[in-house]
This record gives structure tokens, sequence and C-alpha cells, in this order.
């Protein structure tokens, strides 16, 4: 009977590492759906500046509108690469962290089948003790002899069943340990790749960002204020022709290109695939599982 409250207490422990995956994985998938749920709509907003931003650069001055331009450009970029950074965390870290429930399920049922093994064999051994203690006397119809006889039989049987559950118990126990090994060994090479996927996923992110923007912050910063303000004062003045602002090559095809700019940025058919279902959620199913985000974008995958 030892050996069995033995593996009673080793079932259990067995159980809660089943249930404490079960229960943080779903957490990590539900949390990390969200985020990037929220980093798809992080995108969206800034593709709605990049929209706000071309159409006030068509009613600035030549030098304001070249600066608003090429910032528009930039953000326009990173972007892209956010859109890159939504689709790689779908489908190296959501959706792997969405398997474990099938994982889990499996791994469930094998501890199931080891209970009713184990059920078994408490079952015969309480049978073979409760015969044990019975006493010939209780048998008043036949003999003692007889009565002994009848019970050693029964005993023998009883001994019998009990040792056939018994073995079955132990190989079914050797079975179990070798799945709850096999499922933890996995399940933290799992924990390992993803978030391990997901530190490089940002990282890769924020470099290409960091990039984009130093890039842009240059640019803001060479902006001629002064001329464009020389420019501005002469037109108040009501006087045109004294300042010649610095030409701008093809300044209606630049601004022609930078409206194309806006829209393949902000209302791509890309981004819009799924945009009306991001807007549609509601953040009480943050919760909940991310669907398809959106198709891919090859060029920044290469």
């Amino acid at each position: 009977m030892n050996i069995v409250l033995s593996r009673d207490s080793q079932v259990r422990g067995m159980e809660n590492t089943v249930t404490n995956a079960e229960k943080y994985f779903g957490q990590f998938c539900s949390l990390l759906a969200a985020y990037t749920r929220k980093t798809a709509r992080l995108r969206d907003k800034a593709d709605q500046l990049v929209r706000q931003l071309v159409d006030f650069a068509n009613t600035e001055t030549p030098e304001l509108r070249a600066a608003v331009r090429s910032f528009a450009e930039d953000l326009a970029k990173v972007q892209d690469y956010r859109q890159a950074e939504v689709e790689r965390l779908e489908t190296k870290v959501v959706t792997p962290l969405k398997l474990y429930g099938a994982q889990i399920k499996q791994t469930r049922a094998e501890i199931k089948k080891f209970k009713r093994v184990r059920n078994n064999e408490i079952k015969q051994l309480e049978k073979l003790e409760k015969l044990r203690q019975k006493s010939p006397s209780d048998r008043q119809m036949i003999s003692q002899v007889s009565a002994r006889g009848w019970l050693a039989e029964a005993d023998s049987h009883a001994e019998t069943r009990v040792q056939r559950a018994s073995v079955d118990a132990s190989r079914t126990t050797q079975q179990l340990e070798e799945t709850i090994d096999t499922f933890q060994k996995q399940k933290l090479k799992d924990l390992q790749k993803i978030f391990s996927d997901f530190i490089t996923i940002e990282m890769v992110f924020h470099a290409k960002a960091v990039e984009v923007y130093s890039s842009a912050f240059q640019a803001l910063e060479s902006y001629d204020l002064e001329r464009d303000l020389e420019d501005f004062r002469a037109k108040m003045r009501g006087v045109y022709g004294l300042y010649d602002p610095r030409p701008l090559t093809d300044t209606a095809s630049s601004l022609a290109s930078l409206g194309s700019l806006a829209g393949q940025s902000a209302e791509s058919p890309i981004r819009n695939q799924r945009k009306e279902e991001e807007a549609s959620e509601d953040d009480s199913t943050d919760e909940d599982p991310v669907e398809d985000l959106r198709g891919q974008r090859q060029g920044l995958h290469q």
C-alpha cells in the first residue's frame, strides 16, 4: 500500500506540472496576442499620421514642404518594418503558444489512463485485505477445515490479481514518467525559443527604426527655418519675387509622388486586407488569440 501512496504523490506532482503549463502558457498566448494586435493598431495610427503630414506639406512653403515630405517618407518606412514585426510575432510567437493546447490535452489523457490503472490496483489490494480479515467462524454452514481451504484458495486468487494489477501499475508509471519527462523537456525548449524569437523580432524592428529615425532627425535638423520665414514675410507684405526659394526638382511631380507615398503607406491593399477586422475588435477581447493579421510583404522578409 505504501507503494500505491507513493505513486499517488508522484501523479499529483505530474498533474501540477501540466496544470501550471496550461495556465501560464495560456496567459502568455493571450497577452502576446494582445501585444501583437496593439502593435498592428499602432502601425495603422502611424499610417494616418503619414497621410496628415502629406496633406499638411501640400499647404506649406517649398522649404517646409520638402522637409515634411522627407519626414513622411521615413515614417512610412518605419511602418513597413512594423508590419514585418507584426507578421513575425504572429508566426514565431503566438502560433507556437496556441499549439500547446493539444500537447497538454494529450498529456492529461496519459495521466488519466494511469489513474485508472492505479485505481484498479488499489481496488484489488482492498479486496485482498478484506478477504484475509474474514474468519472461518463466520461460516457456520461449513466445517472449519473446509472454510480454511476455501479462504486459502480465494486468497491465492486475490494475490494473483493484486500482482497483475501491481505489474500493470508499475509499467504504466514508467510510461507516464517518460511522457512527463518528454513534455517538460519540450516545454523548456519551446519556452526558450519562443521568447528568444520575441526578443530577436523586437531588436530587429527597433534597430531598423532607430536607423530610419536618425536619418529623419538629421533631415529635420537641416531644415532652413530662416529661408522659409523670409519667404513668408515677403508674401505677407505683398512683395513677390524678392526671394527665390531653393528649387525643388519638378515640384509638381514631387507633390504627386508625395501623394502616392501616402496612399501606398497608409492605404495599401496589404494593410487594408484586415483593417476592418482590427478596427472592429473591442478592447475587451484583448485576451483572445489573434487571427491571421496580414498578407506577406516579401521585400521585408528577405
